[in-house]
Formats: structure tokens, C-alpha cells, sequence
């Protein structure tokens, strides 16, 4: 792979090179690869076959995954998020021991892998609410519940220029892969100032399915807001709004 330099840019194949555009600039390659027919048959390309299963299974996981928790994704996501999650779900596969290679799936392998995942790679939950706080999944009641302590927001959250006020918010979603269905549950706290008084203590309970057979995930996040004349105006801005899963319960 090459970078294309100069004032013209190419798209398309010329001479064996392929030219096209990417995220990372314009870009060129030789054009060549193993024809479709071939790989789908020929057995020296057993492992590329099961390989190409199993990660098609992790993207589409990681797409209902990020359908659970759309709403929230909306303002808090980079451009790379969905690539980033189907590497870790592919992972999550990898770790399934009941399976052979190319059927193992993510109800079999380790969900909880997961935990820690941040949808906004350039505004992370750590870097953004230094606020400590608890996460816990109680799967017989199915709560997945995020509790803060009180806490000065000027001191313990790291928001935008022009921000004034600020919103946690979570989901609890409990994911069912095989029938590819989710039910979740999304809660928030008020719009609060970001200044020097102490918040109330923050305590969001989401809901889900009592005694559930199938992964939990619990995300937890934050949105900046500034008021103008009495309205509150959401600030889309990529750099501090954050979301990450805090809690993940497998099988």
C-alpha cells in the first residue's frame, strides 16, 4: 500500500494499480487476490474460510451491540468505533473452547472481554469523569445499576470550552446473539450545572430481563450541554462526550 503525493488525485485502476480513498488519505495498491471461487473451495484455504466465518459472526454481533445502545452512540462515538469493536469481538470469539474453528461464537466465548470498551477512542469515560464510581449487574434481578458519589463537578469532570452543564447517562442491555434481539433499558440523570456545588448522589438502575440467560452489558457515559438564554443546547463535540462499557456479564 501506497500514498498517493501530488496535486492529482487518482480513483480507480490503471496498469494493475488500484487507486481509491480512505480515512487515511489517498491511497494505491496493486491490484491481484485469490479469486472468490477459490477461496470458497479450494482446501488450502480452509483456514481463511473459517476465519472469514467467524469474523462476519463478530461484526454482526458488534453491530447488534451497537444497535442496543444507538441513542447513546449518537454524539459519542469516533470514525473507527466499528472497526475497533469487531476486533474485540473477534477476540471475544477466539476464547469460545466448545466450538471448532470457524463455528465458535460469542454466547460461547468470553464477553467480558468487553469490559472496558470505549466507543470514543479520542474522548475517553477516564479522562473525562474522574468521578469514582461502581458498576454492578445483579442478573437475578436484572439491574444493571451505575452509582456515583457526590461529587464537585468543576473538580472531578473534564468538559469543552462552552459547556455550562452536563448529563450521565447509562444503558443496560441484555443481548440474545443467537435470535439476534436485545432489550435495554436507558437512563439519565437531569441536565446538571458544571460548577462548584456538590451533586446529589448518582444512582441510574437500568432494567432488564429477571434471571437472564444471555450477556449483559452495562455502558455508562456523559454529554455536554450549553445554555443560552435559558435553553440548553447539546455540544456534539467528539472530543469529551464519552461512553464506555463499565460492566459485562457473559453466560
Amino acid at each position: 500500500m501506497a500514498r498517493q503525493k501530488g496535486i492529482i488525485k487518482l480513483d480507480g485502476t490503471i496498469g494493475g494499480i488500484t487507486f481509491y480513498k480512505s480515512q487515511d488519505g489517498y491511497l494505491a495498491r496493486e491490484k491481484g487476490g485469490v479469486s472468490a471461487d477459490k477461496i470458497a473451495n479450494d482446501p488450502n484455504f480452509q483456514r481463511t474460510r473459517e476465519n472469514g466465518e467467524e469474523f462476519g459472526r463478530a461484526g454482526k454481533a458488534g453491530k447488534l451491540l451497537r444497535n442496543a445502545i444507538r441513542a447513546m452512540l449518537q454524539n459519542a462515538s469516533d470514525s473507527r468505533m466499528v472497526s475497533r469493536l469487531t476486533a474485540e469481538m473477534v477476540k471475544v470469539i477466539q476464547e469460545d473452547v466448545t466450538n471448532v474453528r470457524g463455528l465458535r461464537n460469542v454466547i460461547d466465548g468470553e464477553a467480558e472481554l468487553l469490559e472496558g470498551f470505549e466507543f470514543n477512542i479520542a474522548g475517553k469515560l477516564g479522562t473525562t469523569i474522574y468521578a469514582p464510581f461502581t458498576a454492578t449487574i445483579d442478573r437475578v434481578a436484572g439491574t444493571l445499576t451505575a452509582n456515583i458519589p457526590a461529587f464537585v463537578p468543576i473538580n472531578m469532570i473534564a468538559g469543552p470550552g462552552g459547556s455550562t452543564h452536563f448529563k450521565i447517562v447509562s444503558t443496560g442491555a441484555e443481548i440474545d446473539f443467537e435470535n439476534e434481539t436485545f432489550v435495554m433499558d436507558a437512563q439519565s440523570t437531569a441536565v446538571l450545572p458544571w460548577d462548584a456545588n456538590p451533586t446529589a448522589v448518582i444512582n441510574l438502575v437500568n432494567a432488564v430481563t429477571a434471571n437472564s440467560t444471555h450477556p449483559l452489558f452495562l455502558a455508562l457515559g456523559i454529554e455536554f450541554y450549553q445554555e443560552v438564554n435559558g435553553q440548553m443546547y447539546p455540544l456534539k463535540n467528539g472530543a469529551y462526550n464519552a461512553l464506555a462499557l463499565v460492566k459485562v456479564s457473559g453466560l
